[in-house]
């Protein structure tokens, strides 16, 4: 019963916040993006870039809805086959939420200031994109594609997001303007900063822990995280005595855990932690669920 109530309340809380996600992007898409007449990041600036031309070039008014869903279906696949099936699915359900909301719900402009909505607009899209991922989930797109890289190559991928949005705001600026183009990069860049800020699952922290105790140390690190450790032995100079210092990389949302753990394995261990920027070798990722 136990299991079920905490898969339930895991669950619910994951909905919540890929619902909120879901809720911001539409009204931020809305308020800031429509008004300023920018390109967000993703395939959601591709589908705008798409409306654009349909209108333009056409005389079509094509549904954000329909390009947003055609467009993530193969990010969605990659997501299915690579990344995972229950994180996939809650990231449909914010793909589709937020691609219909963004076609229906009635908010108005706050501004029309080009660079109040690319930097304003980038913060609540940041936050908006933050929210998916804290639920697990995502909001489609290139952030499958920063997700499975991340995964991968065990480095942070979200910059190279922004090397693509480039491309594509590229395109944009070539068929209607500069300047609409250029205030978007503002806007991405705002939005891919705020990310990185609030979502660090995929960055790394090397653990440095002198302690009397190193088998109990890394069989709490082992049972939290399921990465290993190296232990070396060393002589501490204040009492001239005898210890082991235990090394091991973790993920930045394991390390509060692996603390208390340790704390609780070793009263007297002497923990020093730093930001790993960059690894090389075998590192353990659980896969989204």
């Amino acid at each position: 019963m136990k299991t079920m109530e905490f898969n339930w309340k895991d669950n619910a809380k994951r909905l919540l916040l890929v619902t909120a996600g879901a809720v911001l992007y539409a009204c931020n898409m809305k308020s800031f993006v429509r008004a300023g007449d920018l390109l967000p990041g993703g395939i959601s600036g591709i589908s705008v870039l798409i409306q654009q031309v349909f209108s333009a070039f056409f005389g079509i008014e094509l549904p954000f809805s329909v390009a947003n869903l055609l467009l993530n279906a193969l990010p969605i696949f990659i997501g299915f086959r690579f990344i995972g099936k229950k994180f996939t699915m809650y990231s449909c359900v914010m793909i589709v939420l937020s691609s219909v909301l963004t076609d229906v719900i009635p908010v108005q402009p706050i501004t029309y200031d080009s660079l109040l909505v690319g930097v304003f607009g980038g913060i609540l899209n940041g936050l908006a994109i933050s929210l998916c991922l804290m639920g697990r989930a995502s909001s489609g797109g290139l952030d499958f594609i920063a997700i499975f890289l991340s995964q991968k190559l065990n480095t942070d991928a979200w910059n190279y997001t922004l090397a693509i949005n480039a491309l594509v705001l590229g395109t944009a600026g070539a068929l209607f303007g500069w300047d609409k183009a250029l205030y978007s990069i503002i806007f991405q860049f705002t939005s891919t900063q705020v990310v990185k800020m609030l979502y660090q699952k995929h960055r790394q922290h090397t653990l440095f822990i002198i302690t009397n105790d190193p088998k109990s140390v890394y069989t709490t690190i082992s049972g939290c995280t399921n990465h290993g450790a190296t232990v070396f032995e060393g002589k501490g100079s204040y009492q001239n005595q005898e210890r082991s210092m235990v090394y091991s990389v973790v993920s930045s949302d394991e390390v509060k855990l692996v603390m208390r753990k340790i704390r609780e394995a070793d009263p007297q261990a002497f923990v020093n932690v730093i930001r790993t920027d960059h690894m090389n070798g075998r590192f353990f990722q659980r896969k989204e669920d």
